[in-house]
């Protein structure tokens, strides 16, 4: 089926399969995905953003924890990181601490993939709901960083993935 055929179905009546996905993500840049990623996150009828930021950690490798957890990072700010979390990062902010690798900009420390083993989804949905509040844009930001590893987003569901295809449909189709 070619792109636009598959696009105009989810314009008109959203709905979703895994398959749909798989063809479409291939062929529309990634800032494409992303913002339909990103629209997702916003929707009414998609859980709220901590929670699907959680299934995302939960199934993705070290390496998209890892760099899903910078981002939420970024949005917090030291203050905020230290106290998120039952405080799973406060000690690690401190200077001289072996547990992050060196500080990235603004001073925070940037998590490692092994450092991202050792924090639970619960704390990555947390950490997410506190992103939201301090910073409405990281929606963005998490959205344009999976849109660069889609393997990743089926597991957010057939509403999340419809939702997406259908920003993606109409963003094609100007």
């Amino acid at each position: 089926m070619k792109l636009m055929d598959i696009l105009q179905q989810y314009a008109v009546r959203p709905t979703s399969t895994e398959t749909d996905f798989d063809e479409v993500a291939p062929q529309v840049s990634s800032d494409v995905l992303g913002d339909g990623i990103a629209h997702a996150f916003r929707a009414e009828e998609t859980p709220p953003f901590g929670n699907m930021v959680q299934q995302l950690f939960g199934g993705s490798n070290s390496s998209l924890r890892a760099g899903l957890l910078n981002q939420l990072m970024g949005a917090l700010g030291p203050t905020l990181l230290a106290k998120v979390a039952g405080g799973i990062f406060g000690n690690k902010l401190n200077a001289g601490n072996d547990s992050l690798t060196a500080p990235v900009s603004g001073g925070l420390p940037s998590i490692s993939a092994s450092d991202a083993e050792n924090i639970t989804p619960d704390q990555v949905r947390e950490i997410a709901e506190q992103a939201e509040k301090a910073d409405p844009s990281i929606l963005d930001r998490i959205g344009s960083f999976y849109g660069k590893h889609p393997e990743a987003v089926k597991m957010l569901g057939g509403a999340a993935l419809a939702i997406a295809l259908g920003r993606i449909a109409k963003r094609t189709a100007t």
